[in-house]
Order: C-alpha cells, then structure tokens, then sequence
C-alpha cells in the first residue's frame, strides 16, 4: 500500500476528533446555560476561547497531513 492511501483516514480521524471535542464542549456549555441561565454570558465567554483552539488544532493537523503527502 501507498502512504497517499492512508491520507482520507487520517483526515476523516482528524475531523472526527474535533467534533467530539467540540460537540462535548457544547453541549457542556447548553447544560451549563440550562441550569444557570443569568450566567449564559460568562459561560458563552468561557467556552469560545477553547472551541476556537480545538478547531484551529484541527485545521493545522489537516494542513500537516497535506504537507506529508506532497513532501
């Protein structure tokens, strides 16, 4: 087998972890808002910086398998 064949499941491990991630750190969040709901700002405040983490570590993560195929 190719290396190149490994690529899409890389890709697709790497999109499946992001959305656990992000799917746990929202729903944790909607939870939170749920039972405190004059705290939805500090809350929303709070969970944004490390979705927005989780997801450029997701992108960087894609960008270097595409850089191992084409080097």
């Amino acid at each position: 087998m190719e290396p190149t064949t490994f690529l899409p499941i890389g890709l697709g491990l790497i999109v499946i972890g992001a959305a656990m991630g992000i799917g746990k750190f929202a729903s944790a969040a909607a939870e939170s808002i749920a039972r405190q709901p004059e705290a939805a700002d500090k809350i929303t405040g709070a969970v944004n910086l490390p979705l927005f983490l989780l997801e450029g570590v997701a992108i960087l993560a894609e960008v270097f398998a595409f850089l191992m195929l084409v080097l």
